[in-house]
């Protein structure tokens, strides 16, 4: 069984950006994130209404820090520490030597290629650093950029689970793709 270890934080470098630790500094941003209707759109969760559930979901991302049970980072541009998505590995499994990864990014970044940059560096990681055998991304079936970005980067279709889950009062579905490390 695998044991993660994120400590010291691991900040991870490509050509155009900048994967670092989100801080409570970063609220404005998470907040920009989180309560953006365009941003949550495909992602079942509530929006925050507040900088304190900005705060307190920055502190759920430490936590799991802390406990090596998950690790998100911060998207920046090089030129700017602006935090313009969040990507990182959840639902981790290390018993399976699996964990599932997502991602987030602002409307105004969308089709510059930026979650597939940050995504292609964050499979070596998990794959060479974690130790992981196998990589999931659970997304909506309607969300067909998402599809695009995993597929782009050798992701494969495994699953499309019929109203999988119940949120805001109605059922939804699901589509799993996976990568095996190679």
């Amino acid at each position: 069984m695998l044991n993660f270890n994120f400590t010291p934080f691991p900040v991870i470098e490509t050509e155009r950006l900048i994967l670092r630790r989100i801080t409570d500094d970063d609220i404005n941003e998470v907040f920009e994130l989180r309560s953006n209707p365009e941003t949550m759109k495909y992602i079942p969760r509530p929006l925050v209404k507040t900088t304190d559930d900005a705060l307190a979901h920055i502190a759920m991302i430490e936590e799991k820090i802390g406990t090596n049970t998950g690790i998100n980072w911060g998207i920046t541009l090089k030129e700017n520490s602006k935090v313009i998505g969040i990507i990182g590995y959840y639902r981790m499994q290390p018993e399976n030597y699996r964990a599932e990864i997502g991602y987030m990014l602002l409307p105004e970044f969308h089709g510059k290629g930026i979650i597939t940059e940050a995504l292609i560096r964050l499979i070596s990681y998990g794959f060479n650093d974690m130790g992981l055998h196998s990589i999931e991304a659970v997304i909506d079936p309607e969300n067909t950029a998402s599809e695009k970005v995993l597929e782009k980067c050798g992701f494969i279709k495994e699953a499309h689970l019929k109203e999988a889950e119940f949120y805001n009062g109605k059922f939804l579905d699901k589509v799993i793709y996976s990568l095996l490390i190679s």
